[in-house]
């Protein structure tokens, strides 16, 4: 029995109207149930008739507000990698930066990993899944990422001369090259050797010592 069958019911605030009540624990139900089915079994168990028998909420109103199981997906791991992953707060850019990179990629090191690589190979395929991931789950993560750059740079603690999009791509790409070729760990010890090197051309006083080091 299906606990949620109107299909003209707005699941998400699009349109930037609150949701309504009844709208609202649908979706809630909806990603809860998709989340569990990820975690448990993968992107494979997560199909449109196992998330609507898990939540308890119709096809129809699915379909209503994602087009594929897919896009479901993509929006269920966002959510759960943005609670998963806290911003951290240590003081100082270094440790920020850090302490995120840590995390994430212990994230990445576990069973949400093989669940992200799931992901973006569906997304070959499908350019409107491959926006929404963009969008809900690699532009959540670059804007934490800005923030902590942003905090460094109030406190005079990183490069003025270094965009923050390229510092980004600096400081994470050594972790998504390593979670998709699978050639080395993803454990603290390598992921904070990554993030030393990394900082090392990103933070204020580095810099004259590689230019004297060269």
């Amino acid at each position: 029995m299906t606990l949620f069958t109107d299909p003209s019911s707005e699941m998400a605030p699009r349109s930037g109207r609150p949701l309504r009540t009844q709208s609202a624990r649908a979706r809630t139900a909806v990603l809860q149930a998709t989340r569990a089915l990820l975690l448990e079994r993968g992107l494979k168990a997560a199909t449109v008739d196992a998330i609507s028998a898990r939540s308890g909420v119709s096809k129809a109103t699915m379909y209503k507000h994602w087009s594929n199981r897919t896009m479901v997906a993509i929006d269920a791991f966002a959510d759960y990698m943005a609670e998963a992953v806290p911003v951290p707060d240590t003081g100082t850019a270094r440790g920020d930066m850090t302490i995120h990179l840590v995390h994430v990629g212990e994230f990445y090191a576990s069973p949400a990993g093989t669940i992200y690589a799931q992901l973006l190979a569906e997304t070959v395929t499908d350019p409107t899944a491959r926006e929404l991931l963009i969008r809900r789950f690699l532009e959540g993560r670059r804007q934490v990422a800005r923030l902590l750059w942003q905090r460094g740079l109030a406190r005079g603690e990183v490069r003025k001369d270094v965009d923050v999009e390229v510092a980004i791509d600096v400081i994470s790409g050594a972790v998504i090259f390593r979670l998709i070729a699978g050639h080395a760990p993803l454990d603290r010890i390598h992921l904070e050797a990554i993030a030393d090197a990394a900082l090392g051309g990103l933070l204020i006083g580095n810099e004259r010592f590689l230019k004297d080091n060269v």
